[in-house]
């Protein structure tokens, strides 16, 4: 297995507070370069619920700490990317996808559940739309590549990402912050402090505010929030331990946007102008576009459709307005044998947002509870079998309202209310056959079940009109599954581990927005082999990493524009999954670092992935009857709505394509060199480099809808007084501001393709404190 220490290696050369069970306080971790002596320092994780060593840990995880992600300016879920070469985010309008090594889902609406699991503080959060607002006063985050079928929860099929904020510390007084500037007028400041209440109580208060204007002409893709979390730690006892986190985080402004790419059918301005979908050089673009396409009237006086006899793109009356809660509990204790872990939970999301990141017009209002325990047994370290064992409920209550607009004959809403519950039993195990030899076993059992009652409705009204709903619908599901790992650890040196693994991870069904009884999907499986080695040598000065994999994945979940019967009976265009693939993944990564002095760090993570749909067939729908634009092959026809209208499905196949989200070769780069000035002051010097080949970026398989290979860099430079108590930071990323799309889809009925891209060059300082 390789693991991408990617960003340890970018992280400033202070001392990083690392995860420590919260019965203890928390300990400061060595970077990556010990001020004492040569070398690479141990790295902790709890990717297997246990506190270990990185090099020890046979699972594909990189581990990102909290200072290299404010060093490389990731405040939000989607630039995490740069940082972590095998992970793909797509922002979604709204909602966030994730895909790891080709692995994912294209979340699109109230229905969608990503396929990589999202942690916060160990909490399983189900909501696309709710990873945001915690990316400050972070530990560290932890990406899990591969089926995570036995000691994670939900929807792990492809891996998981988890994000660990820092702990109080007893007996302790510390306060640190941070502001920052930068150009679109950018604006950040984070603080926290943590105050100790007697020998066994200790708080812990952080916040951050963004205000950042949009990064596109029309003024979409800003970043406007605020956040707070609360972290109190109890220790009654030397041997327990409990820590309550609140969490609150109101995220606002313009929200997402997206551009236009160039087609057959126009020339779209180019990328780096970064002109949106609601300018007027766009409008103008799409308006005599329209004018051209034969279509009945679709146009009205609502948000940005404004000229007669076809549709504009987009308006200026976007936004988000959404506010996220959350409340935990971790109570640990020492029972001798082993550790007794108990975690409940409870998050709410409220979601209201209105955003033409497809190309038309949506709105989505969600009011989402969710509610969940976990109970973990751990060995201790002694004797020759260690376990974790565990049992986890989840239960999620879903009301919302998605409204989506193309123009005045094509309108489609609908509410849906969906309850899931989750009830699994786990465990995994590892016995010690010699000193140097173990054995690895572990599985999980889970039945779920799955309601829904929902009402939705088509068709065309002038103006702002939503269309009268239908009868409401329902439907109920249960998915039970097993699923399990087995695998061997060997020792071959000190400093050097061989293991191999083959373990399952699955996700399951639901539904889609259309009338009963064809709303439904099957679960998808994924089984994957892998095999690694994780090195150090001369002195722990240079580290070697490597991992061989192998997916297969079956029953694969694909979500497209398809046709989605309504109330009456007709089929109206709409978001639909289905079971339409099965797909393979294998390749290889390496991590490389190297630490030839106290002052220098060099650190490489190289991945080559290959992937291919082996079967890709889809039923993709066009309510005018004009041909649906696709790179693959059309191989029937059918009339959807016989003697109604000329809506018509088109059969495609997508078979021997390559996986999507998957950059053949993928690389983070860079180097880092500490001058040391004299009178306690010292200077960080910082390159990193990410690049990446080719790759599609859905299955539609257009080839407007490609990001070809790219290079984007980061440079900065920090200034550190006497024992670290303040720093200045200058800091310039995506050096060569480079237009790199992050999403790509095709605007129905009139067919052009739209994209959402990743920052462009930002610059700025920073100024930091801490005693």
């Amino acid at each position: 297995m390789m693991v991408s220490l990617v960003a340890m290696c970018v992280a400033l050369p202070a001392p990083v507070l690392a995860q420590e069970p919260p019965a203890a306080p928390a300990a400061t971790a060595q970077t990556e370069v010990d001020a004492e002596q040569e070398g690479l320092a141990d790295i902790v994780v709890t990717a297997q619920r246990r506190t270990e060593n990185l090099q020890r840990v046979a699972v594909p995880v990189t581990a990102v700490t909290g200072d290299a992600l404010v060093n490389a300016g990731v405040t939000e879920t989607a630039n995490l990317s740069k940082l972590v070469p095998s992970l793909v985010v797509q922002p979604t309008g709204g909602t966030t996808s994730f895909f790891l090594r080709g692995v994912g889902t294209a979340s699109q609406n109230s229905f969608s559940e990503n396929a990589i699991a999202f942690n916060f503080n160990g909490v399983y959060i189900g909501r696309p739309t709710a990873p945001a607002g915690v990316f400050y006063d972070l530990e560290r985050v932890e990406v899990v590549k591969g089926p995570q079928g036995t000691l994670y929860g939900r929807n792990a099929t492809g891996g998981a990402i988890n994000v660990l904020p820092r702990r109080p510390q007893l007996g302790t007084f510390s306060a640190e912050g941070l502001v920052e500037y930068g150009n679109y007028d950018s604006k950040k400041a984070f603080g926290a402090i943590n105050v100790p209440i007697g020998d066994t109580v200790a708080l812990r208060l952080a916040g951050q505010v963004i205000d950042r204007d949009g990064y596109q002409t029309d003024g979409y893709e800003d970043e406007r929030g605020e956040a707070v979390r609360a972290s109190l730690l109890l220790r009654p006892a030397s041997d327990w331990s409990m820590i309550l986190v609140g969490d609150y985080y109101r995220q606002h402004g313009n929200g997402g946007g997206a551009v236009l790419l160039s087609s057959a059918a126009f020339t779209a301005p180019p990328l780096k102008d970064r002109i949106g979908l609601g300018d007027p050089r766009a409008i103008a673009i799409i308006s005599n576009y329209a004018a051209t396409v034969f279509a009945p009237p679709f146009c009205g006086g609502f948000g940005g459709f404004v000229r007669s006899g076809c549709v504009s793109v987009a308006a200026n009356d976007g936004y988000v307005d959404n506010h996220f809660y959350g409340v935990s509990a971790q109570v640990d204790g020492d029972l001798g044998f082993a550790k007794l872990t108990v975690l409940p939970a409870y998050r709410k999301s409220k979601v209201d947002l209105q955003s033409y990141v497809p190309g038309f017009l949506g709105k989505l209002q969600e009011d989402t509870d969710q509610m969940s325990l976990e109970v973990r047994l751990t060995s201790n370290d002694a004797g020759r079998l260690r376990y974790v064992l565990g049992a986890f409920f989840f239960n999620e209550e879903q009301d919302a309202t998605n409204f989506f607009r193309q123009g005045t004959i094509s309108t489609t809403r609908f509410t849906p209310q969906v309850e899931t519950q989750s009830l699994a039993a786990f465990g995994q195990l590892s016995f010690s056959l010699t000193e140097r030899l173990r054995l690895i076993g572990g599985g999980r059992y889970t039945k779920e079940d799955k309601s829904q009652r929902t009402a939705a409705a088509s068709g065309g009204l002038p103006g702002p009109v939503e269309p009268s709903l239908g009868t409401p619908f329902t439907g109920a599901l249960t998915f039970e599954k097993f699923t399990w790992k087995a695998g061997v650890e060997f020792d071959a040196a000190p400093a050097s581990l061989l293991y191999a693994n083959v373990a399952t991870g699955f996700k399951s069904g639901g539904f889609f927005v259309a009338a009963p009884p064809n709303n439904t999907y099957a679960p998808e499986e994924l089984t994957a082999y892998t095999a690694g080695t994780k090195n150090r040598f001369f002195d722990n000065k240079l580290q070697v990493n490597l991992e061989a994999f192998y997916w297969k994945y079956s029953n694969q979940q694909i979500t497209f524009v398809g046709g989605v019967r309504t109330g009456n009976g007709v089929f109206a265009q709409g978001s639909v999954t289905t079971n339409a693939g099965r797909s393979h993944m294998y390749g290889a990564e390496l991590d490389l670092r190297f630490a030839p002095s106290r002052s220098d760090q060099f650190f490489a993570n190289v991945q080559y992935l290959r992937g291919k749909y082996d079967s890709l067939l889809t039923a993709n729908f066009s309510p005018t009857g004009a041909p649906v634009p696709t790179g693959c092959a059309v191989v029937g026809t059918r009339v959807a709505n016989p003697g109604i209208n000329g809506a018509v499905f088109f059969d495609i196949d997508c078979s021997g394509k390559p996986t999507a989200n998957s950059p053949k070769w993928a690389a983070n780069i860079g180097y880092e060199r500490t001058v040391e000035l004299g009178g306690d002051l010292s200077l960080l010097l910082g390159a990193r480099t990410n690049l990446e080949t080719s790759r599609f970026l859905n299955t539609n398989y257009r080839p407007e809808e490609t990001q070809g290979g790219f290079m984007m860099s980061d440079l900065y430079a920090t200034l550190r007084g006497p024992g670290s108590r303040w720093s200045l930071t200058g800091f310039v990323n995506n050096v060569e501001n480079r237009a790199v799309i992050a999403r790509a889809g095709t605007r129905p009925i009139l067919n052009f393709p739209v994209g959402t891209l990743r920052p462009p060059r930002t610059y700025g300082v920073r100024a930091g404190f801490s005693f």
